[in-house]
């Protein structure tokens, strides 16, 4: 199971990115989270409490970053039972940027587990609407 959403923002990819890690503000944006806890950065533990599943919070790992341009979070179960893994992208045209969000399972629970996972395709697509909205707004923080 894999879910996915990339998006055209008109903001440079550095006022995308501090959106993107500024994790406290997200609730205010971001219409598809209830939540969060932590603060993003490598080797961080953050959690995310979401529309989608508004009675369980989601704690992971910020396992990479490469600012302004890639983070990766992972979360699962113990001896890679079952591993999500959500990769944030930034690509840069111009002054513009693409953003590019997706998520993906594995292990040898994901089976099993990825049945009891509601489709998540249009909360994606909606947290890249919400951060397009809000970047191009202006400044982070604003």
């Amino acid at each position: 199971m894999h879910f996915s959403s990339t998006i055209d923002i008109d903001a440079p990819p550095a006022l995308v990115w501090d959106l993107l890690t500024d994790l406290p503000s997200w609730p205010t944006w971001n219409t598809t989270v209830v939540r969060t806890e932590g603060e993003v950065r490598l080797g961080a533990k953050v959690a995310v409490t979401v529309t989608a599943n508004p009675g369980r919070t989601f704690p992971v790992t910020v396992t990479e970053m490469d600012p302004p341009r890639r983070m990766v979070w992972r979360g699962g179960m113990p001896l890679g039972l079952f591993s999500g893994t959500r990769t944030y992208s930034l690509t840069t045209d111009g002054d513009s940027t693409t953003f590019a969000m997706e998520e993906s399972y594995s292990g040898v629970m994901a089976p099993l587990i990825t049945r009891s996972i509601p489709d998540l395709a249009a909360s994606f697509d909606e947290f890249a609407a919400c951060l397009k909205a809000r970047a191009e707004l202006g400044t982070a923080g604003s």
